[in-house]
């Protein structure tokens, strides 16, 4: 169990949202693959539809809303408790890069039916191994298979990952703005540069931002370096300096500003309440 007392793993049949546990929006990463039926909802300000063989993936504390479930609605969900899942990442650089994509592609189309059933399989292979309390290595095994249910998503969503890289060439200037933030954010954070890489004017930028989200380039910037801030702080392995030169500060102190600017408190404050 993790230090909230929760279930780690919880492996449901959903036809509404009566189905979910209580807050679990907040507590739970969730995984979902529809059977039958729709679900609407707000994402992020925008709004969505995950269908009949589509998977769904929300991360726990996401910016989500409004939801609507068809009435006919069947989905399978692997609802994975939001400290454990992160606490088992198995490589931090592709964790970053998948998550950075997931909060902003949630909806993810499954192409076959042997892509379906790996992920159902993947469902119960992981449920099945925390009902296993009787294991002798029971949190070893249970941590082991966490990280191999995460690999296994990884390699399973890999090819739509990289043919929305390839996009980037292809795609409308607001797509290939995002995809350009979800390659650069780490180090840049101005709309002039962003505007630059895509020959057009920076107002011209947050204009089509605007139209096509509701909100301006430098707000979609601000949130994604807010995603990456928190996920590099949350990696216990790098200090407060280290982090502050991989994202191109001049100084721990800017850094500490930035954060405090985009947090509400400090990197410093920020990992005393991870503890």
């Amino acid at each position: 169990m993790s230090k909230s007392a929760l279930p780690d793993v919880l492996f449901l049949e959903i036809k509404s949202e009566i189905d979910f546990p209580h807050n679990f929006k907040n507590l739970y990463h969730t995984h979902l693959y529809c059977h039958i039926g729709s679900i609407h909802f707000m994402f992020n300000d925008q709004k969505m539809v995950c269908k009949s063989g589509q998977f769904l993936f929300w991360f726990a504390e996401s910016s989500l809303s409004g939801l609507e479930f068809s009435k006919n609605f069947k989905a399978s969900v692997l609802l994975a408790e939001k400290d454990f899942l992160m606490d088992n990442i198995p490589d931090q650089s592709w964790s970053i890069n998948a998550q950075l994509h997931s909060r902003v592609y949630p909806i993810k189309d499954i192409q076959s039916k042997s892509i379906k059933e790996k992920i159902l399989t993947n469902f119960k292979r992981l449920n099945e191994r925390f009902l296993e309390t009787n294991h002798r290595f029971y949190e070893e095994v249970l941590k082991l298979q966490m990280q191999l249910f995460i690999l296994e998503m990884w390699h399973t969503f890999a090819n739509e990952y990289d043919q929305r890289k390839h996009s980037l060439q292809t795609g409308t200037l607001y797509e290939r703005f995002i995809q350009l933030l979800q390659q650069h954010c780490l180090k840049h954070r101005e709309v002039q540069f962003y505007s630059n890489e895509l020959n057009i004017t920076a107002k011209y930028l947050n204009h089509l931002c605007k139209i096509h989200s509701g909100i301006t380039a430098s707000d979609w910037i601000k949130r994604h370096a807010k995603e990456r801030i928190i996920l590099l702080l949350q990696n216990k392995t790098l200090n407060i300096s280290e982090i502050a030169d991989e994202m191109d500060f001049s100084s721990r102190s800017f850094f500490t500003r930035y954060v405090k600017k985009i947090l509400g408190v400090t990197p410093s404050e920020f990992r005393d309440r991870l503890n």
